[in-house]
């Protein structure tokens, strides 16, 4: 009898032993989120291996927004709970700022120029010139463009599928502004928002979208 008794403990204490261990692996595999202290150490060792030059600086790295402090703790906006995506869009809905003038559309050749151009930004771009929005490496825009990239919906024939109404252009205005506005933690540049753009350019992608004459609505 105490035979099987000691037989009985030492299969009991195996099971614990084996589930600690579990858990001790489950623990190891998944992996915490990041603490405090370790952004403070992180964003420590950016301020001393860089130095700012021209429009790219240190500050524009380690200094984060409330949108990208938030979205940052999810692996991807798909990862978003519904909540927390409609508080970031119903507060960056609030920073869209519209033409005061009602004026939409600028010089779609303009607005090409800014659609192709990457350049701006950049350490090696003079500081106060103007940034481009490299439209085409996340969108299809016209038929001829062989390269385009397809992280973003294809835009060809934007305004010729979708009219030109007061509703469908201070979506796309809105769009282009702040896309965190629509789609909470989008890969999608705050052009407005964050200065990227100037209301001008916008207005001249929003003519590249919208005018008959574009490549895009060809």
């Amino acid at each position: 009898m105490r035979l099987r008794m000691f037989r009985l403990t030492l299969i009991a204490l195996a099971l614990v032993a084996g589930t600690a261990h579990a858990a001790d692996a489950a623990k190891a595999i998944t992996a915490p989120k990041p603490e405090a202290k370790a952004d403070a150490a992180l964003a420590k060792v950016i301020q001393e291996s860089f130095v700012s030059k021209g429009p790219a600086t240190v500050e524009g790295v380690t200094e984060r927004d409330d949108v990208q402090k938030v979205c940052s703790q999810f692996a991807d906006r798909n990862a978003v709970p519904a909540a927390v995506a409609k508080k970031v869009e119903d507060a960056q809905f609030k920073t869209i700022h519209y033409p005061a003038d009602n004026k939409w559309l600028g010089d779609w050749k303009e607005g090409e120029k800014t659609a192709q151009s990457g350049r701006g930004m950049q350490f090696s771009d003079p500081a106060g010139g103007a940034n481009g929005a490299n439209c085409y490496a996340c969108h299809r825009l016209s038929k001829d463009e062989l390269s385009y990239g397809t992280i973003g919906p294809s835009l060809y024939q934007y305004g010729k599928l979708r009219g030109d109404s007061e509703a469908i252009l201070r979506y796309t205005w809105g769009k282009i502004y702040n896309s965190n506005a629509y789609a909470a933690c989008s890969n999608m540049p705050r052009f407005g928002h964050k200065g990227i753009l100037t209301e001008q350019q916008i207005r001249d992608v929003m003519a590249l979208l919208f005018d008959p004459a574009s490549p895009v609505n060809q």
